[in-house]
């Protein structure tokens, strides 16, 4: 089963210009991406998008895949009638990104991975985290996320979380399942867009050590950038550096397919 098609999406910028796609983590919506709109729409056509039962998105009626999720990406990128676009992702997002470039080469002309991994670690608390989510509702998961997210010193963790307190349980659970079972280890070299990797150096999830580094090295001339005083939402709490790595790499690698 497939998540509904076309994902909750939003076009933002000059319409002429060169399309980014920006995926958002588990648990947030489209609106993880606001630090990052102001610099990105001004040379570039954005389209964001809500993961299923995220950000007001209807919830699946089935079980899917990251791989599913990627497929749903490129259906989308054909209604709008957008040949190929440059993608970044966030976690979650940033899965989807990859498992986009592994599917469908020719669609992907520049990648970021922000804050991701080939694999999520093993399956078994992906699971149980999807039943708790199940049986109790997004409140205890939502409850220990600024933990999770950022750093302890940070201060704005609080619209990140009401996302996920606003996320439907059953889309919630849905992607923590996906994420048990995606893993592209094997596969990175594979990946043949030009690649930027952001790691938070105090990401608790994801760390650099044994997820950004092993996406760095697998991929084909990726590039690797550490932001210090950065969680898991690098993006959210260290916008500056985060902006900066991004528009910098789009400017080396995305000129565009202009739509």
């Amino acid at each position: 089963m497939t998540p509904p098609d076309p994902p909750r999406h939003r076009l933002d910028g000059p319409g002429g210009a060169p399309v980014v796609v920006l995926g958002p983590s588990l648990g947030t919506s489209m609106d993880l991406w606001l630090p990052q709109l102001p610099a990105l729409t001004r040379d570039h056509r954005v389209l964001r998008f809500d993961l299923p039962g995220h950000g007001g998105a209807p919830p699946p009626d089935g079980p899917f895949t990251v791989e599913d999720l990627a497929d749903g990406i490129a259906a989308l990128l054909d209604r709008l009638g957008i040949g190929e676009a440059a993608y970044a992702g966030v976690s979650l997002g940033g899965a989807v990104g990859a498992a986009l470039a592994l599917r469908a080469p020719g669609r992907v002309g520049s990648l970021v991975l922000c804050c991701t991994s080939p694999r999520f670690g093993d399956p078994g608390p992906w699971r149980e985290r999807a039943a708790l989510v199940r049986r109790e509702g997004v409140g205890p998961v939502a409850d220990t996320a600024a933990g999770r997210w950022f750093t302890p010193g940070f201060t704005g963790a609080d619209p990140y979380v009401a996302m996920l307190r606003a996320a439907d349980p059953e889309g919630y659970a849905a992607c923590c399942d996906a994420l048990a079972g995606f893993d592209i280890t094997d596969r990175l070299a594979g990946i043949g867009a030009p690649t930027l990797v952001i790691a938070g150096a105090e990401d608790l999830p994801t760390p650099p050590r044994g997820h950004a580094d092993r996406l760095a090295a697998g991929i084909p001339g990726a590039a690797l950038v550490v932001v210090e005083g950065a969680g898991h939402l690098a993006n959210a709490e260290r916008p500056e550096p985060v902006t900066a790595a991004i528009t910098a790499h789009l400017d080396r690698t995305w000129k565009g397919t202009r739509r």
